[in-house]
């Protein structure tokens, strides 16, 4: 059997901000923005330029009770791990850009690691592996 994991959804409050923010602040790439007339709603896909692994699919909430979870979807912990080649790099790059880092960088065991909010307030790990 082989599996992999094709995308992640997140909650988001608007399409076109997310996509902005996604593109824009982190440079992911737009994979793919396609109205879905039978829901009523787009399907949008970001990755991260250069990545072959999991996407985002950025998902507009259908109900109130949705709704409720943008920017929380994992209680308050960490939702996403950013891993980068160069990391010094991209931590001065977003912070130019205004992302908001929750926990300043740390060298631990395994890397060099900070977390960061993206534009609804969710927790990303931006790590280098040693």
């Amino acid at each position: 059997m082989k599996q992999r994991i094709l995308h992640i959804a997140l909650v988001v409050r608007d399409y076109d901000e997310a996509i902005a923010f996604f593109t824009e602040t982190l440079e992911f790439e737009l994979i793919e923005d396609s109205y879905q007339p039978e829901q009523d709603k787009r399907w949008v896909v970001v990755r991260p330029k250069g990545s072959t692994g999991a996407s985002i699919l950025l998902a507009r909430p259908s109900n109130d009770y949705q709704t409720a979870f943008i920017g929380n979807q994992t209680g308050g912990r960490v939702s996403f791990f950013l891993e980068t080649d160069d990391f010094w790099r991209d931590y001065e790059n977003y912070r130019s850009r205004g992302v908001e880092f929750e926990r300043e960088p740390k060298e631990a065991e395994y890397g060099t690691v900070a977390v960061f909010k993206d534009i609804y307030g969710n927790l990303w790990d931006l790590i280098q592996l040693k």
